[in-house]
């Protein structure tokens, strides 16, 4: 079944997914920079995932099966945001599946997959997808959009194998602030259609009364603390984010249940 979410339901259940909450009294009394994940391992989560192969081909298929559940309503529902792109870049592609499903989607739109060398070492692409090694903290790849993605529970790859699907709640606001002016310098301004198209979690108002998407997002938020220091965030801080960056507009333009989709303009 091609929109099947089993792959995630196992790694969601596995315990490398779970551990690292029995360990949250031992971590706050420890005081330091570590995770919740590192003092219930020894080892940070990257670190750990080298000598875990079987654990990082799991995450690997729960990432592809969720982009592709998630791909597969942007490009149906959200079609506007892509309106009048020429060209568009897959920041930290991973497994390229949302690359892939915007390419045979949208063919009028140039699809480039940029992730770290030895992720696409070996991908092959098509008419209008295509493929470029390099790193994101230190340029992007021009188009007229930049897309940044979250997939649940991944993070960013610096030296491992695991594909890397969410961006931006992997890191703390510095970081992200980098990698959202590498963004911005890799567009047009706004008047010229440049954009960064950003599909992650905005935390819910609670005051909408819609109880369990809010509790489910804050799960998500304490997650992402215990793996890897990283965070969910609400509107508030996602503007903040955007004008230290310098940007100088963003529109939420559909919420898709517990993510939605953000356009950032230059």
């Amino acid at each position: 079944e091609p929109l099947s979410l089993a792959p995630f339901v196992q790694i969601a259940l596995d315990p490398s997914s779970v551990d690292q909450f029995h360990y949250l009294s031992q971590w706050f009394h420890n005081g330091d920079s570590s995770t919740p994940f590192e003092t219930a391992y020894g080892k940070p989560l990257f670190e750990n995932a080298e000598n875990e192969p079987k654990i990082s081909h799991l995450f690997n298929e729960a990432m592809a099966s969720d982009a592709l559940l998630v791909i597969s309503v942007v490009t149906e529902s959200c079609k506007g945001v892509f309106e009048g792109m020429k060209s568009m870049v897959d920041v930290g592609g991973g497994t390229e599946t949302v690359a892939k499903v915007i390419a045979n989607a949208l063919p009028e739109i140039n699809c480039i997959v940029f992730n770290l060398p030895h992720v696409i070492e070996g991908c092959e692409g098509s008419k209008n997808l295509s493929y470029v090694g390099g790193d994101m903290f230190k340029s992007i790849p021009s188009a007229d959009a930049i897309l940044l993605k979250v997939l649940v529970l991944m993070v960013y790859i610096c030296l491992m194998t695991i594909d890397k699907q969410w961006i931006l709640h992997d890191w703390h606001d510095e970081n992200c602030i980098k990698i959202l002016k590498k963004c911005k310098e890799a567009i047009p301004n706004k008047k010229n259609g440049g954009k960064a198209i950003i599909i992650d979690i905005v935390i819910l108002n609670n005051q909408k009364g819609d109880d369990k998407s809010y509790e489910t997002q804050l799960f998500y938020d304490m997650t992402m603390m215990t793996l890897t220091s990283g965070k969910e965030r609400s509107e508030q801080e996602w503007a903040k984010l955007f004008l230290d960056a310098d940007f100088s507009d963003y529109s939420i333009v559909q919420n898709l249940g517990l993510r939605s989709v953000i356009v950032v303009y230059p």
